[in-house]
């Protein structure tokens, strides 16, 4: 039986609590000085300060000494397209010149030029690109990242996404909660025939995910020249009848009232939310539906920013992740998405480790495992090289994660 503890962090942070924290609940981080935690196989048995130890046998433990350094759980990246095929750098250098997302989604650009790329990259090429990206994400503290399918837009291709990413589960250290978001474009055949599509996903692409149980979650790209809220309500109502959970891509160019959709259907998260309304902002903060909000992408879109103070304000729970995709957001660094939420969305530093650990486990279902520092829960823990968490906004973009505990073994970093 593996059994490790860490004593003397400066700075312990737990995140414990109900799951997921709303408004102002969201500064509580449960932060304890000189704190310790004890961990045997890949479970918390005990957090305190590090007088608990008197308790314990320190010989039969391998001991982590965590002097002038902070804990943290680990990050947990909520939104992200992790598997697809082929760049865009082209794309990125025309909106730099002035070309919108969505002009040049329109004339072929966006989204179907990757799904030309994904369609013509193998089931092991999916694998290596894959463990590449978990590698990196692993190394900036990320612990259980969600990945969306999407880069298909057909059966095939879609299947293969998600058999991707529940290989790279089994091989790899991160743990990978798979989205089926079949529905995420409308190729040019389908112009017009959006609701053909809509059904095509409910009558032979769900069925088969669900069949092959390679998909947790569904989701859908409800968006202005996408897909209208009755396509997302069809499709979000039968993907919730066949057995998954829910998430929406919502408001992200236009008001559509995808916040309010999310909502009324019992979404797990709405992400994106640029756009949310006033009412449909005061919709989630009286429900557990998270608001994932995405700033890497309305930087990489110089786009203004969700209103994160108006939703914890409000009193929403709050998550963040990196939307890391092949055309708007091409980033998975955990620590640009700090420096901007701090920066750019008046977040303070305590309820940015709470969208990253505690809300993030909650907007992909897995907060009673994950996401905090409590006793029975997983032992996935980040040390970082300093001594306080006002190093994560203050260092700003720049990793500080100096050792990654998964599972409760050192999996990166060594002491």
């Amino acid at each position: 039986m593996g059994k490790l503890i860490i004593k003397n962090a400066s700075e312990l942070v737990t995140c414990k609590g109900k799951a997921p924290k709303h408004g102002k609940d969201m500064s509580d981080i449960g932060l304890i000085k000189n704190g310790c935690l004890v961990i045997e196989d890949d479970i918390i048995v005990d957090v305190g300060t590090s007088n608990i130890l008197k308790d314990y046998d320190e010989e039969e433990y391998q001991i982590i000494d965590a002097t002038n350094k902070a804990v943290v759980p680990g990050f947990i990246d909520s939104h992200t397209h992790l598997i697809f095929g082929g760049y865009r750098a082209d794309e990125f250098s025309w909106r730099l010149k002035g070309d919108s997302y969505m002009s040049i989604m329109e004339r072929g650009g966006g989204i179907t030029s990757s799904v030309r790329a994904t369609r013509n990259t193998s089931l092991e090429e999916f694998i290596a690109l894959g463990k590449n990206r978990l590698d990196k994400i692993l190394a900036m503290g990320v612990t259980t990242v969600e990945g969306k399918s999407g880069y298909g837009l057909d059966c095939e291709t879609e299947i293969r996404q998600l058999k991707a990413m529940n290989q790279l589960n089994e091989i790899h250290p991160v743990d990978i909660i798979p989205t089926f978001l079949g529905p995420h474009s409308v190729l040019p055949e389908y112009k017009g025939k959006e609701d053909e599509f809509i059904q095509f996903m409910i009558d032979d692409v769900l069925p088969k995910v669900k069949d092959e149980n390679l998909a947790e979650f569904a989701d859908i790209f409800c968006e202005k020249n996408v897909f209208t809220i009755e396509q997302s309500r069809k499709f979000l109502r039968a993907a919730k009848n066949t057995g998954f959970k829910l998430k929406i891509h919502a408001d992200e160019m236009y008001q559509l009232g995808g916040t309010e959709l999310a909502v009324e259907l019992g979404c797990t998260s709405a992400d994106h939310l640029l756009q949310a309304s006033d009412e449909g902002i005061r919709q989630l903060s009286e429900s557990n539906t998270v608001a994932t909000l995405l700033p890497g992408t309305a930087f990489c879109l110089k786009e203004e920013y969700s209103r994160a103070r108006y939703m914890i304000d409000s009193g929403c729970a709050v998550s963040l992740a990196t939307d890391f995709n092949p055309g708007s957001c091409f980033t998975n660094s955990i620590p640009l998405i700090i420096a901007l939420a701090a920066l750019h969305m008046n977040m303070s530093i305590e309820e940015i480790i709470t969208s990253l650990t505690i809300n993030a486990a909650a907007a992909v279902s897995k907060s009673d495992t994950v996401g905090s520092l409590e006793k029975g829960k997983k032992a996935d823990i980040l040390i970082l090289e300093y001594p306080s968490i006002h190093f994560l906004p203050y260092h700003a973009a720049v990793n500080i994660v100096e050792t990654v505990i998964k599972n409760g073994k050192i999996v990166r970093g060594l002491i």
